[in-house]
């Protein structure tokens, strides 16, 4: 696309300028004239990349200069690239045909890379110049026709068309100019003399020298030719090559012999002798790197040379002879200079890289590089790397520039920083390296969930607990940082005895402390299981779920309920026995159960108070009263005994039963009158007493169901599995395999009490204890109440120390009991 732009550059001229425009996969191409005003309009580069024009500045739109000077700026308002300060083509590129000044096009989020060039035309802004305003020839009035006289050449700074074009002479009748062309392009005027000049008629001859460029309109510079006749000094020096040429590599020592130029006189004596030197309007820098012998034309080197400042240099020197008049020649000098590999590559970093977040996709542009060498050829040649493995690429993109990008997935928890090395070298013999370090800090994604420290916690809490007491701490860790990683505690509500958890515990959001709401009755509830959760506070929150086991520990707060005598019987006993019963008579037999469990719930009886304590006794397990001796007629009647019944826990909970005993001489069945004594409360509250006959019945039935069924089950298990015999000494380590089925044996002596726990570790399931006593020709099976389970370790530890190792085994799950 072509855009047509008028610019007015000399007051006097009406330019009309054209800037052209072109893409590529990932370059833009603007063509302008030099000498533009500054607010002068480029283009619409946003229009020309395909940009949002209302998203440029949010995204931090920026134009950098690989030569470090900003001549150009962007209107983020219109999307317009615009002149910042007037551009010389001159200064800027010299005397290259192709002037092109790139431009880096910044954006971020996301990072992305335009490549610009400006081309800057030139305009015809520079008139040809000589390095004199006067220069003097001598001619010698014998000097033939036909011979040439070197002239000075004009420079003009411009380039192509614009450029030295001609050279014009003004007419005369003595003198012609012709123009001779080199191979490098120059254009080197010489003066011809057509007719032989004499002295004697006019010794000095003026000319003017015009130099023309090819502009349109064309400049001109002028040069004044002072043409002095002098006497007879007949041969001039003659040079032997037009053109001297020399390379010499930019590590040359300075005070080396560059060449030494040479040149003939065919006269003799004097007039043969030559002195050599610069031309009179050789540079300053020329004649300050170069100095000529003016006796032997050897031209030495004075300073150091360096490719990178001047690849060439060219300049003619002079040789004159020492007659009268003097009579001289030139020739040109040309010095290349050959390029050494001495610049090291230099890597500039063209975009500061911006934190990267974790979860960038593979391609995510991460920084701008570009990296060049001063040198030339494969000296200059540069490529560039990565010197460890990173999960990072390096994409060339063109004139050795390259983007930075992601290249696999990246995880700031295992590394949160990277220190990217990167290494330039060229191609040189040997290469040259450089190194440059990028720091690119990795942004936190919330991709990691909070982690408890256990997935399952367990927690024991005595029954009768202060009401909002702290039960445990659950912690969790979450990998990430910042908010990612704050951490709030939460209970997820659930239903415990059909209420909800809620009003049982609570948890501190801030540091996951588990309290109590209220008090906890180990005979109301003995387990229950929550779910805590912990949730991170990042956007959108991830969170983890741990289970925390609460078990409810019995404490001794029940003291031993009387089951006979009942209360409706005001706990006190009325029997009688004959007066003929023999020692060891069974006379009663109290009964009492505790509501705790355990330890808590093993009872005791003690006669505290008896009337005759020589007379009866009572069995400290079973709650037997029994006569101790046989009854005499001396013995009263009437016995009042006063039982205290204790439970085994701390502190100690215990209760009182009295007795009264009449001595009857009819009585000859004690169990018979035993069991009319009692028939009158029981016909009293036959309905309770019916009721507790079905349930012990019930109960007793039920127990029978549940060991057969158990034994069959440990039968059946022990098939597939070896069966083992645990002794006492190897209970600690012993972990119940069963969930379903605990026995819990407490003696004091010979067995007496077995507790047999049944169902899951959370359910309220029943419990049933058996109280067998040797010393009673019955074994009475009793319902107690629903107990929890607790651990086989402790179960194992109550055994008393006395029932020998032969007297129990378990194979597998089932338990045989020996007596």
């Amino acid at each position: 696309m072509w855009t047509l732009v008028k610019t007015k550059v000399l007051p006097w001229l009406a330019l009309w300028m054209f800037f052209l425009l072109w893409s590529t996969e990932a370059q833009t191409r603007y063509t302008i004239p030099e000498e533009l005003k500054a607010g002068s309009v480029v283009g619409n580069i946003a229009k020309d990349l395909g940009l949002e024009i209302l998203k440029i500045s949010d995204r931090k739109l920026r134009i950098a200069s690989e030569g470090g000077k900003q001549y150009f700026s962007v209107d983020l308002g219109k999307g317009e690239l615009i002149v910042n300060e007037r551009i010389d083509r001159e200064s800027l590129c010299g005397l290259k045909a192709s002037c092109l000044l790139p431009l880096e096009l910044i954006i971020e989020d996301p990072l992305q890379f335009y490549r610009i060039e400006v081309e800057i035309q030139d305009l015809n802004d520079n008139s040809p110049r000589f390095m004199s305003d006067e220069n003097t020839i001598k001619v010698s009035e014998s000097t033939l026709p036909g011979v040439r006289f070197r002239l000075e050449t004009a420079e003009d700074l411009d380039v192509g068309v614009n450029a030295l074009r001609s050279y014009a002479l003004n007419k005369n009748y003595l003198f012609a100019l012709k123009v001779k062309n080199n191979k490098d392009g120059t254009k080197v005027p010489e003066l011809i003399l057509e007719k032989a000049v004499d002295r004697e008629q006019q010794p000095v001859y003026n000319l003017i020298l015009t130099a023309f460029d090819g502009g349109t309109p064309a400049r001109s510079g002028t040069t004044q030719i002072a043409v002095l006749v002098l006497d007879i000094n007949d041969n001039a020096p003659i040079f032997e090559q037009d053109l001297y040429e020399i390379q010499m590599s930019e590590t040359t020592a300075p005070g080396t012999l560059v060449l030494t130029v040479r040149a003939n006189d065919l006269d003799e004596g004097t007039n043969s002798k030559i002195e050599y030197s610069f031309e009179s309007h050789t540079a300053d820098s020329i004649q300050t790197l170069f100095v000529i012998n003016q006796d032997t034309g050897e031209i030495t080197l004075s300073q150091s040379l360096d490719y990178e400042i001047s690849p060439s240099f060219k300049f003619d020197v002079c040789a004159a002879d020492k007659g009268t008049p003097s009579m001289e020649s030139h020739s040109s000098v040309q010095v290349t200079v050959v390029d050494v590999n001495d610049n090291q590559p230099e890597i500039t970093i063209t975009s500061i890289p911006k934190p990267v977040r974790e979860d960038a996709p593979v391609g995510t542009m991460v920084a701008l590089i570009s990296a060049k060498d001063l040198d030339s050829g494969d000296n200059g040649k540069v490529s560039l790397r990565m010197s460890f493995d990173y999960p990072f690429k390096l994409n060339p993109s063109f004139s050795n520039h390259y983007t930075l990008v992601t290249d696999s997935t990246l995880d700031r928890e295992k590394c949160p920083e990277y220190h990217i090395e990167l290494e330039a070298s060229d191609s040189g013999s040997p290469p040259l390296t450089s190194n440059k370090i990028i720091t690119l800090n990795i942004l936190d994604v919330n991709d990691n969930p909070p982690i408890f420290s256990q997935t399952s916690y367990t927690v024991y809490v005595r029954e009768n607990n202060a009401a909002g007491s702290i039960m445990c701490s659950v912690s969790a860790t979450d990998p990430d940082i910042r908010e990612n990683a704050k951490i709030s505690y939460s209970i997820l509500d659930s239903k415990v005895q059909d209420v909800s958890v809620s009003s049982y515990i609570y948890i501190n959001s801030d540091n996951g402390s588990i309290y109590s709401m209220h008090s906890f009755d180990y005979e109301k509830l003995k387990a229950f299981q929550i779910q805590v959760q912990a949730k991170d506070h990042g956007s959108p929150s991830l969170s983890s779920n741990a289970t925390v086991h609460v078990f409810i520990l019995d404490q001794n707060d029940n003291a031993p309920a009387v089951i006979y005598p009942s209360a409706v019987m005001g706990s006190v006993s009325h029997q009688k026995i004959p007066r003929s019963a023999k020692a060891g008579h069974l006379t009663t037999k109290i009964s009492a159960v505790d509501a705790d469990s355990g330890h808590n719930a093993l009872i005791s009886y003690r006669l505290t108070e008896a009337t005759d304590l020589s007379l009866f006794s009572v069995n400290l397990y079973t709650g037997e009263v029994r006569t101790k001796r046989a009854l005499s007629e001396h013995d009263d009647s009437s016995q009042r005994l006063l039982i205290e019944i204790k439970d085994n826990g701390e502190p100690v909970q215990s209760t009182t039963v009295t007795v009264n005993i009449l001595f009857e001489d009819r009585i000859h069945e004690p169990i018979s009158e035993y069991r009319q004594k009692t028939a009158e409360p029981c016909r009293r509250n036959s309905k309770i007493t019916f009721y507790l006959i079905i349930s012990l019945a019930s109960v007793s039935v039920l127990s029978l169901l549940t060991f057969l069924i158990l034994v069959v089950k440990c039968v059946r298990n022990s098939r597939s599995s070896s069966s083992c015999c645990i002794r006492r000494a190897d209970s600690d380590g012993y972990k119940n395999p069963n969930r379903n089925l605990q026995i819990q044996l407490n003696t004091d002596g010979p067995i007496k009490y077995v507790e047999v726990l049944g169902g899951d570790l959370l359910s309220q399931s029943q419990s049933f204890r058996s109280c067998l006593s040797p010393m009673s020709e019955f074994s009475d099976f009793t319902l107690v109440k629903p107990s929890s389970t607790t651990d086989f370790k402790e179960m194992i530890n109550v055994l008393d120390a006395s029932l020998p190792d032969s007297a129990w085994t378990f194979e597998s799950q089932q338990v045989r009991i020996k007596k």
